[in-house]
């Protein structure tokens, strides 16, 4: 039974049939969150945020070099999309190997692997993830499926040196998807198992031991050597700036140079999480209540993946399935203990220990109704693409539960071989691997998608040529740094992101970058007339021949100086002014992107526009008192170098603030891309946490046709309140009511 040729050629058309589902469902272009980050470092070679990611920014470049698409984002998400179904062509060859002992019949055994593998492959987020490149996990679950084949490939082998190779192949696969991210080391469990269950003197061998140790130095030089090196040339996305060795590299190669910078990277440092045994919240000991709600929020996930977009049957369905593979489990331990334990090793590791391990606060939809839970002790986003791996690697169990009824129903009614009446009857049962795919098509899909390339491209262009824009967090960033690296939309804006400006790496970025030329013929119409602009502002002075190009940094002050920012001073008694601008101090406490933020007013006003976007909120009135400065123009709000007086197309609106009608009415008809926001989406915008983001339209085309109709321009009030109903309607399910207030 173990001697029997692996199925590649079954396991090929798996992987194909998987690619073909996620082929017709991908993301033309690019998505909200990482994203944006993620194809834009592919695209430069940059670093991404911690752990810097360089396998994937390696493979990626290379992918994204293939003429497979005409649009680059689609390469990449096209390289998701075959790296997730790679891995499931991976999982079948588990399966099918695992079932052997469950399913005596090859070909009843090849359909409840393949039925398995197809929930697995179907399950919400395991779906929704492989057709966008929205993260690197798809790389991970690759690595993680191949790797656990070949220690199942590996116990099979023949006894002697050609099988030892396996395994020094294994330990250097887990030392390279490490750089990919450490998730896909978590297949290290069922690996041990195999090892200690088949020859675990292999581990006493000289020449094992020794191989190993030179592929996992060999494997981890992405971390330890791209990284560095990259960083020091300083590639357009490069967070942390991990420049120079650290001290493992120091201790390996016997360099002198160590570098801080690349620990803290590699050590995720910028995030801050505490320990496992610590509150995520304040810190204190780990609650039992917040473990119990960490497992409620894991469930809350899984009862995403099997029907999604069937409401309360989704639960239904996620009982099933579980029921299913825990079963299958069960019948794994028991017919073939080896395997078993190995499966149970790795259904342990991604849920309960990873779980404890990732140790989030409370989940962004849980407890909706508590309210002692508040937003500050809840996770930003949804966390579920961190179990991505679990619910891959959960249709394996699946499997073994669909191939156990097959084997039941088949002896019920006899036969033993695959042509016998009991396995014809039986084989039907696996049709429910059909549940995912139809249960979770509408949400997980998203190949009519272009909402966050269009948002970025909306928000960009509402800048003057080599304005400055101050943004917020990933949403209303990342896809701005897609649109600049990849497509090319105004690179001459400076995006100045205030979650970032609290790291001292971005600040040196901003003052480091050159913008490049402002080209108007690929810019819109407003911007391609020098003339019909409003305010001139120092070295955005019109001239006959366009825009001046900037000479000089955003900050006047050196590196060393931004270094020396302190993280929170106490906010001066007294109103600082720079020209005819006055900063006035709202809050007690000042931190280093609030300081950052006064830099950038005081060295750029009266030389480059500044901006806020609207996604930034109230920062601008209620940090530093700026409202008698600014005049809302679409998504942005632009910042006068004196206080602002109504005139002209400049009027005051009762909840906008100042409004700049003329500029508004031309960004708002002619510029933007709002059809992209208020397509028709039967389920709405899945995404809650990002919705905000798109909501912006709406309130804006709200707001500024109030702001027209109290001027008297009732035609365009018409067609602000028709577009923001339709993105109001379009982000919440089909038929559900508008929340009161909403356009």
């Amino acid at each position: 039974m173990t001697r029997e040729r692996p199925p590649y050629l079954q396991a090929g058309v798996i992987a194909l049939a998987v690619f073909a589902i996620y082929l017709v469902t991908l993301a033309p272009t690019t998505a909200f969150w990482d994203t944006s980050e993620y194809i834009a470092a592919a695209k430069t070679l940059g670093i991404p945020h911690p752990p810097g990611n360089p396998l994937f920014v390696l493979l990626a470049h290379v992918f994204g070099l293939l003429p497979l698409a005409a649009s680059y984002a689609e390469r990449i998400n096209l390289f998701a999309a075959v790296t997730s179904a790679l891995g499931a062509g991976c999982w079948f060859l588990v399966s099918e190997r695992w079932l052997r002992a469950v399913v005596p019949a090859r070909w009843p055994r090849f359909l409840a692997a393949a039925a398995g593998v197809l929930v697995g492959a179907t399950m919400w987020t395991v779906w929704n993830q492989s057709t966008v490149n929205e993260k690197v996990y798809t790389v991970s679950m690759f690595f993680m499926a191949l790797v656990t084949w070949l220690a199942v490939h590996w116990g099979d082998d023949e006894p002697g040196a050609h099988r030892d190779r396996w395994l020094i192949l294994i330990a250097y696969l887990l030392a390279l998807t490490s750089t990919n991210h450490m998730m896909g080391v978590l297949a290290a469990p069922a690996v041990a198992i195999y090892v200690l269950w088949t020859d675990w003197r292999v581990l006493t061998r000289p020449w094992v031991l020794l191989g190993i140790g030179i592929v996992v130095i060999i494997g981890l030089t992405p971390n330890h050597v791209f990284l560095p090196i990259r960083a020091a040339q300083f590639p357009p996305i490069n967070e942390g700036e991990p420049v120079g060795f650290n001290a493992i590299c120091a201790l390996s190669g016997g360099l002198a140079q160590c570098s801080q910078a690349l620990a803290d990277v590699l050590g995720r440092v910028q995030y801050g999480k505490p320990s496992v045994f610590d509150s995520p919240i304040d810190g204190t000991p780990r609650s039992g209540a917040l473990v119990w709600a960490q497992l409620e929020n894991y469930w809350q996930y899984f009862t995403w993946q099997f029907a999604r977009d069937w409401g309360r049957l989704a639960n239904v369905f996620a009982v099933a399935f579980a029921a299913t593979g825990l079963y299958g489990l069960y019948q794994l331990v028991k017919r073939d203990r080896r395997a078993g334990l190995a499966a149970a090793a790795m259904f342990f590791t991604l849920t309960l220990a990873l779980i404890f391990y990732l140790n989030f606060k409370y989940g962004y939809s849980i407890y909706p109704d508590r309210a002692d839970i508040t937003d500050e002790m809840r996770e930003v986003r949804e966390r579920d693409y961190f179990f991505v791996c679990s619910f891959a690697f959960f249709g394996t169990l699946v499997a073994a539960g669909l191939g156990s009824g097959m084997t039941a129903i088949a002896r019920r009614f006899g036969g033993d071989h695959d042509g016998s009446p009991g396995w014809r009857l039986a084989m039907p049962l696996g049709a429910v691997a059909l549940i995912p795919l139809f249960g979770n098509r509408v949400t997980a899909t998203r190949d009519h998608e272009f909402a966050a390339r269009d948002f970025a491209r909306d928000l960009l262009e509402s800048v003057e040529p080599y304005g400055i824009l101050i943004t917020a967090g990933d949403n209303d960033t990342f896809p701005l740094w897609y649109a600049q690296e990849v497509e090319g939309i105004r690179p001459d804006v400076t995006v100045a992101n205030m979650s970032l400006m609290n790291t001292e790496w971005h600040l040196k970025q901003l003052r480091r970058r050159e913008a490049p030329a402002f080209d108007p013929a690929k810019s819109i119409e407003l911007w391609r007339q020098p003339d019909s602009v409003g305010i001139a502002l120092g070295d955005s002075t019109v001239t006959a021949g366009g825009w001046i190009q900037p000479d000089r940094s955003v900050f006047n002050v050196s590196e060393d100086e931004l270094n020396t920012l302190p993280e929170y001073v106490e906010s001066p008694k007294q109103p600082i002014r720079y020209g005819n601008v006055t900063l006035q101090f709202r809050r007690p406490y000042l931190d280093r992107k609030d300081l950052a933020t006064i830099f950038l007013i005081r060295d750029n006003l009266g030389r480059r526009p500044i901006y806020f976007s609207w996604s930034a909120g109230s920062f601008p009135d209620a940090t530093l008192g700026l409202s008698p400065y600014l005049v809302s123009q679409g998504f942005v709000r632009k910042l006068y170098p004196g206080p602002v007086v109504p005139g002209g197309p400049v009027v005051q609106s009762l909840g906008m603030g100042f409004v700049d009608l003329d500029r508004s009415r031309s960004l708002l008809d002619k510029a933007y891309r709002w059809q992209s926001a208020a397509r028709d989406r039967p389920r709405g915008w899945v995404d809650n946490p990002s919705r905000s983001i798109l909501d912006l339209y709406g309130v804006i085309y709200a707001g500024v046709a109030e702001t027209f109709r109290q001027h008297g321009d009732s035609a365009t009030a018409a067609r602000a309140d028709s577009i923001a109903i339709a993105v109001a309607r379009s982000l919440r399910p089909r038929g559900a009511a508008l929340p009161a207030g909403a356009p």
